[in-house]
């Protein structure tokens, strides 16, 4: 039995990605549209109703617009950011537990869902950090959070990755780039969100419980793809802080095949960012001493954290085995 998928915007990055997941698939027929009509609503509407699953890899006002028009029976995966807070549709993030005890998870609303909304890749380090320690009562909602995430240049999409990648910016001999006589700035990490008004605040706020807008700091880098999130925690002063959250999270995702926790992860000294580009997975490692822990979440961006999260809620909607095509 094939299984019809519609991907409407297939042109950018998370469309692109996803249709590379299909590849290797001989259960997935993607539905095709001619491309001077990939902007026809009409001709849109008809494919996401023969579709069994369709994936909205659109801007926010054209996934909103198309998704009211759509029948309530189409269902839909919608990689923007418009519909990840609203109440009608279901959070993609089969791994959370709606609640402590676990006998109900996110992935058990997910399968029934029509209108599942893919959450954003920075969103999704800081709740795979946050939302056990809010649901066992290790943080409180009006806690105040500082998050740091360093991402590739992927996450910027098709414009980023064309700055990123022109042939323009390599020098002979792997120096600098000189633009105008001065060295390109994007050979170095470049902070951005620099209002604290990121669009992932509302949803992180959401998922996690809480109350207190937390700071978030994402940072740019002149690599393709990959995350790193970190948020620090105060110690108590004993070790024996550290060693609980270890062993907290290691119950959380105890059943969880792609996240892991893990204490082998800077064996040099170092997390780099990039660490499970060109996979699917994501790893927690509890870090820091007796005064400050550092809570890791490190996985790809274009992974677990976007095309690859949309093919694992696809699975699991179509009650298709859910790690099926994933690596």
């Amino acid at each position: 039995m094939k299984f019809k998928v519609f991907i409407d915007g297939a042109e950018g990055t998370t469309g692109l990605k996803i249709h590379e997941y299909f590849q290797t698939r001989d259960d997935i027929e993607v539905l095709q549209i001619d491309q001077a009509l990939r902007k026809d609503p009409s001709e849109r509407l008809a494919r996401m109703k023969q579709a069994d699953v369709s994936f909205l890899c659109l801007p926010d006002a054209a996934a909103a617009e198309i998704a009211a028009a759509a029948p309530a029976g189409c269902r839909i995966i919608d990689t923007s950011t418009v519909h990840r807070i609203c109440k009608d549709w279901t959070y993609g993030f089969p791994e959370l537990k709606i609640t402590a005890d676990g006998a109900q998870k996110q992935r058990d609303l997910i399968r029934e869902s029509n209108r599942v909304a893919n959450p954003g890749c920075h969103a999704t380090g800081v709740i795979a950090l946050l939302r056990p320690l809010m649901q066992n009562g290790f943080l409180q909602p009006d806690h105040f959070i500082t998050a740091v995430s360093l991402t590739g240049y992927s996450g910027g999409g098709k414009k980023m990755i064309a700055v990123y990648e022109d042939p323009k910016r390599t020098a002979a001999g792997g120096g600098s780039v000189k633009t105008e006589g001065a060295t390109d700035p994007r050979k170095s990490p470049g902070q951005y969100g620099l209002t604290q008004t990121h669009k992932h605040i509302p949803e992180i706020m959401q998922m996690t419980g809480l109350t207190t807008k937390p700071s978030f700091i994402p940072i740019v880098a002149d690599f393709y793809s990959g995350m790193e999130v970190t948020v620090s925690l105060p110690g108590e002063g004993t070790e024996g802080t550290r060693r609980l959250l270890q062993e907290l999270y290691q119950t959380y995702y105890a059943e969880e095949p792609m996240v892991k926790v893990t204490e082998d992860d800077a064996s040099d000294g170092f997390i780099y960012a990039n660490r499970l580009a060109g996979t699917n997975r994501l790893e927690i490692s509890v870090r820091g001493d007796a005064d400050n822990i550092l809570l890791t979440a490190t996985f790809d961006n274009l992974g677990k954290g976007a095309s690859g999260a949309a093919v694992q809620n696809m699975n699991i909607m179509l009650g298709i085995e859910e790690m099926k095509g994933l690596v």
